[in-house]
C-alpha cells in the first residue's frame, strides 16, 4: 500500500477554523497546503505595529493605500487565503477600487512578514512565492534578530538585503524612507520595557 496523499484543503474547509472571537491560531491556505500559526512572540507583534505605524502616517500624506496588520483573511487569488503580518491595501487607484471587504481585495501594494522561528520556509518561499505573483507590488521579509528587511519585487530572482533604511515608492510617488536602525531601536526599547 503506498503513501496516503495529503490532503488538499479548501477555502470552506479553512474557513471553518476560522473564529471571530479569536484570532488566533491563524489559518492561511496556499496551493492547498493549510498553514497555521501560532500566537506570535512579543518582538514580532512590536515589529509589525511599528511598520504599520510608519507607513500609516507616510499613507497619511500620500493617499493611496490604507496600512493594515492581520488578522484578515485575503484572497488574492481563488481557492488561496492569506493573512500577511502587515499589508498596504490600494485606495481609489487605476489598480482597484477602494476595497470594502477583505474579499474585495485582489492586490496589495505591500505584504510584510516578520520572521518566526516557525515560519522562515513558509515566509521565504512559500509566501514569498505566491505573493510576487499574485497581485502584490513588494513583499518584505522582516527579521528582527538580524536587524533587516529583505525586500522582493516581482521578477527579481534575489532579494535586496536592506540593514541601514529602505526606500519605499509605491505607484512612482515620492518614497518612504526608514531608518532601519531607528525602527529596530524602538522595538528593542519596548521589548526590554516589557520585561521589567
Amino acid at each position: 500500500m503506498g503513501m496516503p496523499l495529503p490532503r488538499r484543503w479548501t477555502t470552506a474547509d479553512v474557513r471553518e477554523l476560522i473564529r471571530e472571537d479569536r484570532p488566533w491560531p491563524r489559518y492561511e491556505l496556499i496551493d492547498g497546503e493549510l498553514i497555521v500559526t501560532p500566537a506570535p512572540r512579543t518582538p514580532h507583534q512590536l515589529a509589525a505595529f511599528e511598520l504599520c505605524k510608519v507607513l500609516d502616517i507616510y499613507l497619511e500624506r500620500v493617499p493611496i493605500g490604507i496600512a493594515v496588520m492581520s488578522p484578515a483573511d485575503l484572497e488574492l487569488r481563488p481557492g488561496t487565503i492569506t493573512q500577511p503580518d502587515v499589508f498596504v491595501v490600494p485606495t481609489g487607484t487605476e489598480r482597484q477600487e477602494t476595497a470594502a471587504e477583505w474579499s474585495d481585495v485582489k492586490s496589495l501594494l505591500l505584504a510584510v512578514e516578520v520572521l518566526s522561528p516557525g515560519s522562515l520556509r513558509t515566509d521565504r518561499i512559500v509566501k514569498r512565492d505566491f505573493y510576487l505573483v499574485n497581485g502584490v507590488a513588494e513583499y518584505w521579509i522582516v527579521d528582527v534578530g538580524e536587524r533587516s528587511i529583505e525586500r522582493w519585487i516581482p521578477m527579481q530572482e534575489t532579494a535586496e538585503l536592506c540593514r541601514d533604511s529602505i526606500a519605499w515608492a509605491p505607484l512612482d510617488r515620492e518614497p518612504l524612507v526608514i531608518d532601519l536602525e531607528g525602527l529596530f531601536t524602538r522595538i528593542e526599547t519596548k521589548w526590554r520595557w516589557m520585561q521589567r
